[in-house]
């Protein structure tokens, strides 16, 4: 299969030491996939079958290769390493290929950092959430606030010429106060990009059960909005712009790779679960790891499912992905009755009707799932 478009890979990881109450990835403890198993046991097979997936998959030159999950940077990084190996051998990358590791800020030292480095990473994603201890316990979240900065500078010592800090607000008993302290702390990190997202509680998880319960309450819209406008100012002070709704960089440090995502390109997801997205067809993996792996040592596909996009659904996804973005909407996009309904939005400040696109204020990116609700309505 050959593709003639921008392509990238995402490769994930299932493993974590601990599930975090607020989390529904498709991830798993090793206790949950074996008993009295460690990762070493559970994950000691899992990067052959990723690579023994990869080979089914199309030989494009590849731009960005991210590795997600769970926590990737539990597995060392010569396992990682034959991956990223294994695609540079067999499709090939860019000059500048974007090649970036998610880690948990307790699981890296400096020589595993190195090793990363050595490898062909060259972008770091730290999950610090908050660096208050009464939202890390409710999130349960297993990282020392402290251990944060530690890690951004090995990172940087290391020689990672990009590093993010993963930020979530609105847990339930976080003031606006926690809030600015957070902010406050990740941009005095040697960082060049901040991601910030909104909790949102999935039902299932252990954070859900707690609030059904009423042992927790969630914050009210008024102060989710304060929280949201409280970053979107504090990066832009520190040279952070906003290049996606929940995301600010330094120039030349946006996440390619999510960009890839929001502008709809081409790519494929290794490994359980992971979806993937090709021309009009996405897909997406059986979900455990031990169906994965059967089925792919049986040299089964491990495709669950697939659907093959309309236009009408490829033309609604552009606008919801596209209006998360600075460059916003073609108006070319949208029909005459889309458009009209932006009218009100347009007149209340929310959206900026520009001559060939409209596009999002930052009060229109507090309500930015109710303007395109009503845009495709």
């Amino acid at each position: 299969m050959i593709i003639s478009k921008p392509f990238s890979y995402y490769v994930h990881i299932p493993y974590c030491v601990r599930r975090c109450g607020y989390c529904d990835f498709n991830t798993y403890t090793p206790a949950e996939l074996q008993d009295g198993a460690s990762l070493e046991i559970v994950s000691a097979d899992y990067i052959d079958a990723v690579l023994q997936e990869l080979a089914t998959t199309p030989t494009d030159q590849v731009s960005t290769i991210f590795f997600g999950g769970g926590t990737p940077s539990l597995i060392p990084p010569k396992d990682l390493g034959r991956v990223i190996s294994a695609i540079k051998a067999r499709n090939g990358v860019t000059e500048d290929c974007e090649i970036t590791l998610e880690a948990n800020p307790d699981s890296v030292t400096q020589e595993k950092l190195e090793g990363y480095i050595s490898v062909g990473f060259n972008r770091i994603s730290f999950g610090m959430q908050s660096n208050k201890e009464h939202v890390l316990k409710v999130l349960d979240r297993t990282h020392n606030p402290e251990n944060v900065r530690k890690a951004v500078d090995m990172a940087r010592a290391a020689g990672f010429p990009s590093i993010s800090v993963d930020l979530i607000y609105g847990a339930p008993g976080e003031s606006l106060a926690d809030w600015a302290s957070t902010v406050k702390e990740a941009l005095s990190l040697d960082i060049d990009h901040i991601s910030a997202y909104a909790l949102i509680v999935e039902d299932g998880t252990k954070l859900a059960a707690q609030i059904k319960r009423g042992d927790l309450t969630m914050p009210d819209d008024d102060l989710m909005a304060d929280m949201y406008l409280l970053v979107d100012q504090q990066t832009l002070q520190k040279g952070m712009k906003w290049y996606e709704l929940s995301n600010w960089s330094k120039p030349g440090h946006q996440s390619r790779h999510n960009v890839a995502y929001w502008k709809s390109q081409n790519w494929w997801g290794l490994g359980p679960g992971a979806h993937s997205h090709i021309d009009q067809k996405r897909f997406w993996n059986v979900k455990h790891p031990t169906a994965y792996k059967e089925r792919v040592f049986a040299g089964q596909s491990p495709i669950k499912d697939s659907e093959q996009l309309t236009d009408e659904q490829r033309k609604s996804e552009y606008i919801m992905l596209a209006i998360r973005m600075p460059e916003g909407v073609r108006k070319s996009a949208l029909t005459i009755a889309q458009y009209e309904r932006t009218a009100e939005y347009i007149k209340s400040g929310h959206v900026l009707d520009r001559p060939d696109v409209i596009a999002l204020t930052p009060r229109g990116r507090l309500i930015a799932d109710r303007i395109v609700a009503e845009m495709l309505a």
